[in-house]
């Protein structure tokens, strides 16, 4: 992407330190990007490779034209307040990666028409294989494409609907961690029947990767391809079969629901 604009990530934790590696595999430079967070001690090993730091939020604010909100919900309303003062409605766009707050509650707070772009990415952004659900109002537009613009470069987006923010949450955020159980699931099987555990691990995790490709390259239904393996009277259907029996599908399926449904009531303007 050329001509990138500097951008500060407020909230450098798991979600905030994964956006600014990611973006630095793809050719940002850690010089074009300002990290915060409370202590400078948890700020040293980013400092050591080129990142700007601060512990002062606004000092961020003012050396950027792009601010990632990356704060927990109940740091949110500490944050903007603290902001504010900073922001330039003809210089910021905010991207905020806050679950739960809605654009109008951010921008009633800040009390500005600044743009406000929703975006929710995964911790696999660290690796460029992000899913990046995006969201903004109509009128912000421009910033919509130019946040697809920078997380296309750290894996796939998709824009929605601000109502379905919280479903996105749950099936692409918290749905990491999810595939992550299953794939743990798997290797505990594999070491059950035979193999060490870290070689289960790979096998399961490789076969894991397999299938998720599968289905993106060929842009097929996972039952046709489960079809495919499944034989009359076969091992794998035998499998299935018992899987089923114990609620897989339907554990999944109301986990994701579960997740999806506190994804909504999370934040509130009195956090």
């Amino acid at each position: 992407m050329k001509n990138k604009k500097t951008i500060s990530i407020i909230g450098c934790g798991n979600i905030g330190s994964a956006i600014a590696n990611g973006l630095v595999s793809t050719g940002y430079k850690p010089s074009q990007i300002y990290l915060t967070k409370r202590k400078a001690k948890d700020l040293e090993e980013y400092k050591s490779k080129g990142f700007n730091t601060a512990t002062d939020n606004k000092i961020a604010v003012a050396k950027s034209e792009i601010i990632i909100l990356a704060v927990t919900p109940q740091q949110l309303n500490v944050v903007l307040d603290d902001i504010k003062s900073a922001i330039n409605i003809k210089k910021h766009i905010i991207m905020s990666v806050v679950s739960g707050a809605s654009i109008k509650q951010i921008k009633n707070n800040i009390g500005m028409e600044v743009p406000v772009v929703r975006v929710m990415p995964n911790t696999a952004i660290a690796i460029q294989e992000s899913m990046t659900c995006i969201c903004a109002d109509e009128r912000d537009a421009s910033s919509v494409e130019l946040a697809k613009q920078i997380f296309d470069s750290v894996g796939k987006t998709i824009q929605i609907n601000e109502d379905l923010m919280g479903a996105a949450t749950a099936l692409c955020a918290c749905g990491t961690a999810f595939f992550l159980r299953a794939v743990r699931a798997a290797s505990q099987g594999g070491i059950e029947i035979g193999f060490h555990s870290h070689e289960a691990l790979v096998m399961a995790a490789q076969t894991a990767k397999g299938a998720a490709t599968m289905l993106l390259k060929e842009g097929k239904h996972p039952e046709r391809e489960i079809d495919k393996v499944t034989t009359p009277q076969g091992i794998t259907i035998s499998g299935l079969n018992q899987m089923e029996h114990n609620g897989f599908s339907s554990s999944m399926i109301k986990g994701i629901v579960t997740a999806a449904e506190k994804a909504q009531k999370i934040y509130s303007n009195k956090d």
